[in-house]
């Protein structure tokens, strides 16, 4: 068992639902965790589908918040959108941008195969310097709040027994297989270096 925490990312693109809620699951299971966005802007359903709210990632959720209250004060509390804004100001000020993040991780997991791509690429056009190595997984949930839920639970467990194994490097492959056949998900992989 690693005698360190196991130091951990969760990115989606906005920085709103899905990489908060394993933030906020990680943190209470005390794990070292960050959330991120792979997105160039923060983007939130808006009064129709093709009509997005759109902030910069520098806008606080509290600024969000009270603008959508503005806005449509039933519309974004009956969607969930003011609820989850209020649990994100709890866990931090603002959303943050993976690309402009240097912290280095032991594991960075990804909640959509798209999100996957953005992050293995920034990594890959990073120059190298310690050759430390970072795995990136993606668990795929769909941008709902009980998929959220669901997803970061199997982040947690997944998470949990990285932290258990003797050697992360070694028992990764078999940790990840071993939750393909418990949740019948598929987990991309891939090993960057810092």
């Amino acid at each position: 068992m690693p005698s360190y925490p196991l130091s951990v990312a969760v990115v989606c693109m906005s920085n709103m639902n899905r990489s908060m809620e394993a933030h906020r699951i990680l943190r209470r299971k005390g794990f070292q965790v960050r959330s991120f966005g792979a997105g160039s802007r923060v983007t939130l359903p808006g009064a129709a589908r093709n009509l997005p709210v759109v902030y910069d990632f520098s806008t606080t959720y509290e600024e969000m918040r009270k603008d959508l209250v503005r806005k449509d004060r039933q519309r974004y509390n009956s969607n969930g959108i003011l609820h989850t804004l209020g649990r994100n100001e709890r866990i931090k000020p603002r959303p943050e941008r993976f690309q402009e993040c240097r912290d280095r991780f032991d594991v960075i997991f990804t909640c959509e195969e798209s999100v996957y791509d953005r992050v293995v690429e920034e990594l890959w056009v990073r120059e190298q310097e310690t050759f430390q190595p970072v795995h990136v997984i993606n668990v795929d949930m769909a941008d709902n709040l009980e998929e959220a839920t669901l997803g970061s639970f199997i982040i947690c467990e997944l998470c949990e027994r990285l932290q258990q194994a003797d050697n992360l490097e070694e028992s990764l492959v078999q940790v990840l297989l071993a939750a393909e056949r418990k949740t019948g998900k598929s987990f991309l992989h891939t090993v960057c270096f810092y």
